[in-house]
């Protein structure tokens, strides 16, 4: 009995050994391919149960976007001035079969040339500017000019390039107060500039108003002083047309417009010839009636 059974027992276990390296499974998150002594066979596996040669190896890669930090890398402007970056780097697996053959399926070798590829790209954005341009610029500028090339870069590597952003810009401690320093100075004098610019385009708009103004005013005392001209000689001509219909009435009232201004009035002295024609009226109040 025992001999018989032995025999089974081996089967099984042989039946069982290959059955558990005939079958893999890939699950959602995973990419994979198999290899038949080191040549790809197939790289495209949907997620669930997959067989296997027992000899195929398989390898799975994540699919999902793999973030990469990068703290405290330096960078030299074009006026050879140190800058320390931090930025992440997200990418994901596009091509399996390119992934493989281009890194052999490792996520360490993967990160390390996605890294060496962008930080190149930022390297010559950065040295095409200087230190001011860098640090007032959109932090998009410095990873945007590089991104399509770098996209192009790692797509040879069957790597997608999610995204680059610059998270932080900051400078040596050495530097970072001589730099600040002349900042303020540059932007002070275009402060200074500026309000000479306004206060010179206000002097020009003052000068404008007050010719203006005096304009206005000129040509309306001029239309004045014409209009109470054509008036004074309407008044003029209405009294002499007036007057003229009884020139003794109006010789009269004359006569009594003086004296009210010139007699009855204190410490006034009045030197005048007794028949003299201002008492005219006085003397002979009649006399405006004839």
């Amino acid at each position: 009995m025992t001999s018989r059974v032995v025999p089974v027992v081996i089967v099984a276990a042989v039946a069982l050994y290959l059955l558990l390296t005939s079958a893999f499974t890939v699950s959602e998150n995973d990419l994979a391919i198999r290899t038949e002594f080191g040549a790809i066979v197939n790289a495209r596996y949907a997620p669930g149960l997959h067989w296997k040669f027992p000899w195929d190896q398989v390898v799975k890669f994540d699919r999902r976007i793999l973030t990469v930090p990068h703290p405290m890398e330096t960078f030299l402007t074009n006026d050879n001035r140190a800058l320390i970056v931090d930025f992440y780097i997200k990418w994901r697996v596009r091509n399996p079969t390119l992934y493989f053959e281009s890194t052999g399926g490792s996520e360490a070798s993967a990160d390390d040339r996605v890294s060496d590829i962008v930080k190149d790209g930022i390297k010559s954005v950065v040295a095409q500017r200087s230190l001011e341009q860098i640090v007032t610029a959109e932090r998009a500028a410095v990873t945007g000019q590089m991104f399509g090339a770098a996209s192009r870069a790692v797509a040879a590597l069957g790597i997608e390039l999610v995204d680059v952003r610059v998270q932080r810009i900051d400078l040596p401690d050495e530097v970072a107060e001589r730099v600040y320093e002349q900042m303020k100075q540059n932007f002070a004098k275009i402060a200074n500039r500026l309000r000479a610019e306004g206060a010179s385009t206000a002097m020009s708009i003052r000068a404008t108003a007050d010719r203006q103004r005096t304009e206005i005013v000129s040509d309306a005392q001029r239309d004045a002083l014409r209009i109470k001209g054509a008036a004074d000689a309407a008044a003029a001509d209405t009294y002499a047309r007036a007057y003229s219909t009884n020139p003794e009435f109006y010789a009269f009232y004359r006569s009594l417009q003086a004296y009210e201004r010139s007699l009855g009035k204190s410490n006034d002295v009045l030197v005048l010839s007794p028949d003299s024609e201002f008492f005219k009226y006085m003397k002979d109040p009649g006399h405006a009636q004839h």
